[in-house]
C-alpha cells in the first residue's frame, strides 16, 4: 500500500532506518513522486505495513492543485472543520498558534434565521459552531416543540389536517412533530412579513454544509441581482424526486424544482412570504415539505393542490445542493422529530417505525441527495 498523510513508524525495529522520501533507493525505477519512493523503500526493508479504518484519527486538508490559491486553501480548511464539528471528533484551537479574528454577518440578508428545538442544546451549539467559523450571524428562533402540543391546543390554535392527508410511504396522518416544524417555519414567515425583510436565509439545525457554501451562495445571490430574476423561494437543500429538472438558461446550476422534500435551507424573499401565508395552511395543514411543491404547483397530489387555490409561488433551486441532513435514517446519530412522534390529534398514538423513506439517503445511490452527486471533490470542482 502507499501511505500519506499521517502515520505512524516503530523506530525500535531496525529495518526502518532504511526507510525514506530521498534519495530514491538505487533499485527505484518508478516516476519520482515522494509516496512511490517511500512506498517502494518500505517493500524493499521488508517493513510491515498496517491500515486502521476501524477509528476516526482526524482530518488532513485535500491537497491544493498547482492552480489553486491560499484562500482557496483556506475554505477547505474551513470546510474540514465544519465536517469535524458534525463527525468528530472536535479540533481544539492550538494555544501556540495565531488565530485570526472572525467576524459574523448577515452576508448580505436581511436576516438569516437558525430553527431551533430548545431541548435540542447539541444541535444549537454545533450550528453556532459551524456557523461562526463561515462567519455567518444568525438569529435563533425558537422552535415549535410537538412534544408540547396535544390535540386540544392544536385545536385552539386553529389548525386543522388537510383533508386526506396521508404519509405516501407509511400510511400514517400527520405527527405533533410535523405540526410543530409547519408552525415553526411559520412563525419565520410571519416575521418576514411583518418586519418586511426582503430576502432572508432560513436554516434547520440537522444540516451539513457542503464545501464553498458561502462563496457560492453570495455568487448566487449577485447572479439573481444581475439578473433580475423574478424569484420568490430558492432551495438550498432538499431531496430531489424527480430525475429532469429544467435549467434556468440565465444562471448556472439553478433549475426551476419538480415535487422536493425537505426544508432544511432556503432564500425565501417578502413577497414568497406572503404568499405562502396567504395560502392559510394552518386551516388545511400538512407537512411543510408537501406544502412547498403545492404552492409553487409541482404537487403530483391533485387533491391536496384543490385546496391552494393561488399556486405561483415563484421557486427555483441550487444544483449541486449547498446543505444536506447532518445525519440519515439509520445512522447512529440519527434522531428525527417529526416522525417519532404522536399522531397529531391522539395523543397516545405514537409513530412506532424507523422513518419515512424521505429521511434515507437517496435509493438510486447518486450522492448525498439528488442525481448529481455533490461530494466534497465535486463542489471543488464545480466551483474551480
Amino acid at each position: 500500500p502507499m501511505v500519506f498523510a499521517v502515520f505512524l513508524i516503530d523506530l525500535r525495529k531496525n529495518d526502518t532506518a532504511s526507510l525514506a522520501f530521498y534519495p530514491p533507493h538505487p533499485t527505484y525505477a518508478w516516476p519520482f513522486d515522494d509516496i512511490n519512493v517511500f512506498a517502494y523503500s518500505c517493500q524493499v526493508a521488508g517493513a510491515e505495513m498496517f491500515l486502521c479504518n476501524q477509528e476516526r484519527f482526524g482530518y488532513i486538508n485535500v491537497p491544493m492543485g498547482s492552480r489553486q490559491t491560499l484562500e482557496e486553501e483556506g475554505i477547505h480548511f474551513v470546510h474540514l472543520v465544519l465536517e469535524a464539528i458534525v463527525d468528530g471528533p472536535p479540533m481544539a484551537r492550538s494555544r501556540h498558534l495565531y488565530v485570526p479574528p472572525k467576524h459574523p454577518t448577515k452576508i448580505g440578508f436581511d436576516e438569516v434565521f437558525l430553527i431551533n428545538l430548545a431541548r435540542r442544546v447539541d444541535r444549537w451549539q454545533r450550528m453556532l459552531e459551524s456557523l461562526f467559523e463561515l462567519e455567518i450571524s444568525p438569529l435563533v428562533v425558537d422552535a415549535v416543540d410537538g412534544r408540547s402540543l396535544n390535540s386540544s391546543s392544536i385545536k385552539k390554535l386553529g389548525i386543522n389536517l388537510l383533508q386526506g392527508y396521508y404519509d405516501p410511504f407509511s400510511g400514517r396522518t400527520l405527527t405533533k412533530g410535523e405540526v410543530g416544524c409547519f408552525l415553526s417555519h411559520h412563525r419565520v414567515w410571519k416575521e418576514i412579513v411583518e418586519k418586511g425583510l426582503e430576502k432572508s436565509l432560513v436554516l434547520e439545525d440537522d444540516i451539513r454544509f457542503e464545501a464553498y457554501f458561502k462563496r457560492r451562495l453570495l455568487k448566487l445571490m449577485d447572479e439573481l441581482e444581475q439578473t433580475q430574476l423574478d424569484w420568490e423561494l430558492i432551495y438550498l437543500g432538499r431531496k430531489q424526486v424527480t430525475e429532469e429538472e429544467e435549467a434556468v438558461a440565465e444562471i448556472p446550476n439553478l433549475v426551476v424544482p419538480e415535487y422536493s422534500y425537505w426544508t432544511l435551507a432556503y432564500v425565501l424573499s417578502r413577497r414568497g412570504a406572503q404568499k405562502l401565508i396567504e395560502a392559510q395552511p394552518l386551516s388545511k395543514i400538512l407537512p411543510v415539505d408537501e406544502f412547498l411543491p403545492i404552492m409553487y404547483d409541482k404537487h403530483p397530489n391533485e387533491d391536496y393542490k384543490k385546496y391552494f387555490s393561488n399556486r405561483d409561488l415563484r421557486a427555483f433551486s441550487i444544483r449541486p445542493y449547498l446543505a444536506y441532513p447532518s445525519h440519515y435514517a439509520g445512522d447512529t446519530e440519527w434522531m428525527s422529530d417529526t416522525e417519532f412522534s404522536t399522531i397529531w390529534d391522539d395523543d397516545s398514538q405514537k409513530t412506532v417505525w424507523s422513518g419515512s423513506q424521505k429521511t434515507l439517503k437517496d435509493p438510486r445511490g447518486m450522492g448525498r441527495g439528488g442525481p448529481i452527486s455533490p461530494s466534497f471533490p465535486t463542489a471543488s470542482r464545480d466551483e474551480l
